[in-house]
């Protein structure tokens, strides 16, 4: 494509998750790029602790499973590319995740998913149910002594994620500036409150904001999966902590103030994980994810807006969704080839 006002390309607006990898891989094109965001790299809900790139269930396939799979499946060597670019880990890792089995229906269930991950994940990835015992003392509590353990579930610290595509982005000339005028095409991946402005702007509520809050406990639980118990994620990163979170907060009066909220956080995990029991609390935090009214990331061209997209809506999926998302939104923005999946253009959430 031809270069825009100042020899420009794209001009990203928002640095979180999704801006900074629509950034990156428009820069592996050879594009010139301008991330701009008043707040910094990071700053919203991608700065947050957890780090969860966990799949959905491999049952009912559709379009957004689908996407999310090759996304899954794209991370190593996205990650790895960022990492030896800038020469920042972005803590990654695929070890998988445990998830107990309440009751009977649920290693029924569970075992019929066993089927369904060969078919759908192929040789990818197992689902497999386990005996807790071959977990070993990280084991969470199950009722029935068995677990769900996957392999295609993967870790990632978001802080130290955004931070290595910003350091990627730096060796290849490109800073994240508070503020710059729009040149080129020109994408807003604003979080929430883009979510709010364009609302705003198209006179319909096309999302909304969930406030989420999470702690992190010093605890080196070392290379083991992560685990989803007692209706919490806990993922144990590669500097010693252990993430735990979140909370889903419709109503909200300020997006970074933690409360009693966090306290139950960790009680929950402890009931959970009996190995986490008495480890120190180390940061409470909070932030609020962009939520689309289709639940599905909104990615597309602005409505009634020739050269101007959007990127957004990666409510608790948007780390495991980011290396496609900014395949997809790189293709459309250099090349006009649209290949955003049903389900996920921004039409779908008016």
């Amino acid at each position: 494509m031809a270069s825009g006002q100042n020899g420009v390309d794209v001009t990203v607006r928002g640095a979180g998750i999704f801006g900074l990898s629509i950034a990156w891989a428009c820069v592996q094109r050879g594009a010139r790029v301008r991330v701009v965001d008043p707040f910094g790299a990071g700053s919203g809900s991608s700065g947050g602790q957890v780090g969860a790139l966990a799949p959905h269930v491999p049952e009912n396939w559709n379009p957004k499973k689908a996407f999310q799979l090759e996304s899954l499946l794209m991370a190593a060597g996205f990650w790895a590319a960022v990492e030896e670019t800038g020469g920042v880990s972005a803590g990654y890792g695929r070890l998988g995740r445990l998830q107990p089995l309440a009751d009977d229906k649920a290693v029924d269930l569970a075992r019929g998913r066993e089927e369904t991950a060969r078919q759908l994940w192929g040789d990818h990835a197992d689902w497999r149910v386990i005996k807790a015992g071959e977990a070993g003392d990280w084991a969470p509590v199950s009722p029935t002594g068995l677990l769900v353990h996957d392999t295609l579930t993967a870790r990632m610290n978001p802080r130290r994620a955004c931070a290595a595509l910003v350091a990627a982005l730096a060796v290849r000339g490109v800073e994240v500036r508070p503020e710059a005028e729009d040149a080129g095409q020109v994408l807003w991946a604003a979080g929430w409150r883009g979510l709010e402005d364009l609302s705003q702007a198209l006179g319909k509520r096309v999302g909304t904001g969930v406030k989420g809050q999470s702690v992190s406990l010093r605890f080196d639980a070392g290379d083991v999966p992560q685990l989803f118990a007692g209706g919490l994620h806990v993922v144990p990163h590669s500097d010693g902590t252990v993430a735990i979170g979140s909370t889903s907060e419709r109503e909200f009066d300020d997006p970074t103030t933690t409360d009693a909220q966090c306290d139950d956080l960790v009680a929950r995990a402890a009931l959970a994980v009996p190995a986490l029991h008495g480890a120190e609390v180390i940061e409470r935090w909070a932030g609020v994810r962009p939520r689309a009214r289709s639940r599905a990331p909104m990615l597309g061209g602005w409505p009634g807006r020739q050269g101007v997209f959007i990127a957004n809506g990666g409510f608790k999926i948007g780390f495991g969704m980011a290396p496609k998302v900014a395949q997809v939104m790189a293709d459309l923005l250099l090349d006009g080839r649209d290949e955003i999946p049903e389900g996920f253009r921004v039409e779908d959430s008016l």
